[in-house]
């Protein structure tokens, strides 16, 4: 059971502690008691449990025994406590700091039972009292463990700026180029630049990253053990590896490696969230920000306007009536009995517009000082039904509107469905001619006879 060795540890370095003290020749345990003296200045601890000291070790004790492990083998370390003393950490991904979260808890245990921290899990529950047995879990439901986690993020994020602010202010950089050895002497950008530049390397901005040199080095590194940066193959020489990353395009980093994410400043930003969690997150509320813009906008009216009058229309079907009432004009009919197709309804409707705002009558080409007596003479005369020759409104000059922001134009069909019955019976099939024989192509086209015409025209 994890408490009976919790205790006999504590009772054994508390023994440890007198033996130590007593075996110092001149010096009495008692008597250096009663000589207490401050040397330093002192500080209220600012998280529960007073503050955590390192020996600048690299290794991490186990929270209940004296067996120490490297920082690198963390899992080992959490075996030997789930094997040992049948504790368990959850979610140990989220700690940042591992070393000071065991120094921390290791000494929260020695101050009070374990029970009053942890969630006791019994296993094989309903097996004789013999064969059971306790875990206990140790997780951030705990306000304490999670306040612990929140601290030591907030501490690594701090030191982790001030780490890059002294990288971005450092003037006594020296690099050497992965690519061409040319050498740079300097800020570190200047280095980064260069290679993004010249050899289209890029690893990120500056700014964004953190402990670069150790990140260069690791770089240099693999590609002087012929590994590939992207696909971390590894070649016979570095000929066949220049080579490969190129025309591989394979000049960057892999970014599902993880060990390259401790160089960027992103994956300190919010705990247990690398960068990919914090750029989709960053994404999906760029995404509701654009959604909510559109989520109020509503369609305006079309607000037509009648091609006589000032008259406007929330929708082309009442301007339609009103133009046919008020003015005995039928703009449909006249696209169906002509066969008009999109673009001659554009070009008809920009001439009418241009007539009316010249206050010319289309009908009998005479002008009027106004459009209300453009209007009238029109009305009287029947004028307003009487259009003329196709050839007179079908110019590509009426390709262009009138008035710039003629809503009529917009609302114009252009659906198959439009088209006159000789253009729907027309399926006339079209066969590619033969170009193998040019000459006698460039004698039989039709073009010399339409060439020809328009001469005699002219």
């Amino acid at each position: 059971m994890a408490a009976p060795k919790t205790q006999g540890a504590v009772a054994g370095l508390k023994e440890k502690d007198r033996e130590s003290c007593s075996g110092v020749e001149g010096v009495d345990c008692e008597e250096s008691n009663s000589k207490d003296c401050i040397l330093e200045p002192l500080s209220l601890p600012e998280s529960p449990g007073g503050t955590i000291t390192l020996d600048g070790s690299s290794s991490v004790p186990c929270i209940f025994c004296e067996e120490h492990f490297p920082v690198a083998e963390q899992d080992k370390l959490l075996k030997h406590m789930i094997i040992e003393h049948k504790l368990v950490i959850a979610d140990v991904k989220l700690v940042v700091d591992f070393q000071r979260y065991i120094l921390y808890w290791k000494k929260r245990f020695t101050e009070q039972p374990i029970t009053d921290f942890c969630s006791v899990i019994r296993i094989n529950s309903t097996a004789p009292l013999e064969e059971q047995d306790n875990y206990f879990l140790l997780c951030d439901v705990l306000p304490e463990d999670r306040i612990l986690r929140e601290e030591l993020q907030k501490q690594r994020l701090k030191e982790i700026l001030e780490q890059q602010q002294q990288e971005r202010n450092d003037t006594n950089f020296h690099g050497i180029c992965m690519f061409c050895n040319e050498e740079f002497v300097g800020n570190r950008s200047v280095l980064l630049n260069h290679m993004a530049r010249e050899h289209a390397f890029n690893i990120g901005l500056p700014d964004n990253i953190v402990n670069c040199s150790e990140f260069l080095c690791m770089l240099q590194k693999k590609l002087d053990n012929l590994q590939c940066l992207y696909c971390e193959k590894n070649f016979r020489d570095k000929n066949t590896l220049r080579d490969h990353m190129r025309k591989k395009q394979h000049r960057r980093i892999n970014p599902k490696n993880r060990e390259y994410d401790r160089f960027y400043v992103i994956n300190y930003l919010e705990l247990g969230k690398s960068w990919e969690e914090v750029q989709l997150e960053d994404d999906g509320e760029f995404l509701d920000h654009q959604e909510d813009k559109w989520s109020d906008w509503e369609e305006h009216p079309v607000s037509a306007v009648c091609l006589f009058c000032e008259n406007q229309a929330e929708t082309i079907e009442k301007l339609y009536v009103h133009m046919e009432d008020a003015h005995e004009f039928n703009l449909l009919k006249i696209k169906s009995e002509l066969g008009l197709n999109f673009y001659q309804q554009v070009k008809l409707v920009n001439f009418i517009r241009r007539q009316v705002h010249q206050c010319r009558c289309y009908g009998c080409h005479v002008k009027f000082k106004s459009k209300s007596d453009l209007r009238t003479h029109m009305e009287e005369t029947k004028h307003i039904s009487l259009l003329p020759e196709r050839k007179t409104w079908d110019q590509l000059e009426y390709y262009f509107p009138t008035y710039e922001n003629d809503t009529l134009l917009c609302t114009l069909s252009d659906s198959e469905s439009d088209l006159t019955a000789q253009e729907q019976n027309e399926n006339v099939p079209i066969i590619s001619e033969d170009t193998s024989k040019l000459d006698a192509l460039k004698q039989s086209s039709i073009l010399n006879q339409l060439l020809l015409q328009e001469c005699l025209k002219n």
